[in-house]
């Protein structure tokens, strides 16, 4: 029989791109962090050992939440400075030692997808051992990412990093789901490829293309879901794929639910959550424990956290708002708060451009298209929002930051700083 792979699960990396939010390992999606949960899955298919890479700030978090998982053998590895996807995988080769011949089975932590890849690539795996084995995604619609050259019997024989969409090899994109038949033989190409001091960081897809030319790499084609958390607004895609995983009401013995109130659809009502008069939960729909939804209030298709108010009349719809948060009277629409935001009443996040057209937003200095026609906004951590303030769509705010009553929000607001509309006091008649 066949060895079970050790997972490297990378969940180091830098997470600058998902600004103004935190460490994505760490975001709920429901009851637990996706780390946890992406964990949990994989022991309930069999995986008994996973190394974890971390980075340095990351690492005590990862540390805390691997200690919970008592049936799994888990260890944590830090990659000190973001080198690259192989540079992070060599970090795991101390904590294999003397196991040379072992197989892996490397994985993104915020890659979230169907039990269906997972499986497929261990019964692909054990049918031969001898081989390695990456994951392709089946699509016809191009995708920016590394394309697989097969041959007709499923043989990978290259990778192409975004090749032109007219230069498609195939139309299967690779996922960062690849068993690996043997650690040694993988650690021995990485480091060769840094070896060569070439300036570009794709030292890991390097190697695979150089060890493709001479053993057998078979891909196994994958059609489910796939959402990674590469930027702040693909927290709607997880939040998404984890809303259809609900199945029918469950609603916990502690809560209450007004009479008069309504439960539509797929919907998960936690733990003393409070449902008053007048107010809808259309699924799917998550409520974490101890939130408040206020009279005549509408959820639908979102994620509300735990401990949130949302109060009277409030429209939260295709939204993520995590613990803590507090809305009145307002509207939060295809958005993404991060804890303790406070959305004042009459706030509203507008959604849709006048024209229609794909949101973009501002990354890094540099504009990126969502490929959304509807995205509201990034909230970070502990911001305030007064009273009637518009965001427009695709515009982040930062953590701590204020925004002063009446303020039309274009563009991003920076972490820790205030932004108000100056107010002129003129003369008012019969004044002297």
């Amino acid at each position: 029989m066949s060895q079970t792979p050790v997972l490297i699960i990378l969940a180091g990396g830098a997470s600058s791109r998902m600004w103004p939010l935190r460490e994505k390992s760490l975001m709920r999606f429901g009851t637990q962090p996706l780390l946890i949960s992406q964990l949990q899955r994989y022991r309930a298919l069999g995986f008994t050992e996973a190394i974890i890479i971390a980075n340095p700030e990351n690492e005590a978090d990862i540390r805390t939440l691997a200690g919970q998982m008592s049936a799994m053998a888990v260890q944590v590895a830090v990659q000190p400075e973001p080198r690259g996807m192989g540079d992070a995988i060599l970090r795991a080769e101390p904590l294999l030692a003397g196991r040379t011949q072992t197989p892996v089975y490397i994985n993104q932590v915020h890659d979230v997808v169907d039990d269906s890849l997972h499986l497929n690539l261990l019964t692909a795996y054990q049918t031969n051992p001898g081989a390695s084995y990456l994951a392709g995604y089946a699509t016809e619609t191009y995708f920016p990412g590394g394309y697989l050259i097969v041959t007709g019997d499923g043989r990978i024989t290259g990778m192409i990093e975004k090749p032109a969409p007219e230069n498609r090899p195939s139309n299967l994109v690779s996922i960062v789901a690849h068993i690996h038949s043997s650690a040694g033989v993988l650690f021995d190409a990485i480091r060769a490829e840094y070896a060569r001091d070439v300036p570009t960081d794709d030292h890991y897809e390097r190697a695979m293309d150089a060890l493709m030319k001479t053993l057998v790499f078979q891909v196994v084609p994958y059609t489910g879901h796939w959402s990674a958390l590469k930027f702040p607004w693909h927290v709607l895609d997880v939040m998404n794929y984890y809303l259809s995983q609900i199945s029918g009401q469950m609603v916990a013995e502690s809560a209450f639910v007004a009479r008069t109130a309504t439960l539509v659809g797929d919907v998960f009502i936690g733990e003393r959550v409070k449902i008053f008069p007048g107010a809808a939960v259309v699924g799917p729909a998550y409520i974490g424990a101890d939130t408040i939804i206020g009279n005549n209030s509408l959820v639908r298709n979102s994620m509300v956290l735990n401990h949130c108010e949302v109060g009277f009349t409030t429209e939260v719809a295709r939204s993520y708002v995590a613990d803590h948060c507090a809305m009145h009277a307002c509207r939060v629409l295809d958005s993404v708060f991060a804890p303790g935001v406070n959305f004042s009443a009459g706030c509203t996040t507008a959604n849709l451009r006048i024209d229609k057209g794909p949101v973009s937003s501002v990354v890094k200095g540099q504009k990126f298209n969502t490929g959304r026609d509807k995205l509201g906004a990034i909230i970070g951590r502990d911001a305030f929002l007064g009273v009637d303030v518009m965001t427009m769509p695709g515009v982040k705010i930062g953590e701590k930051a204020q925004v002063g009553p009446g303020t039309h929000v274009h563009k991003d607001v920076p972490e820790g700083i205030r932004v108000y509309v100056k107010q002129v006091l003129g003369m008012v008649e019969g004044d002297a």
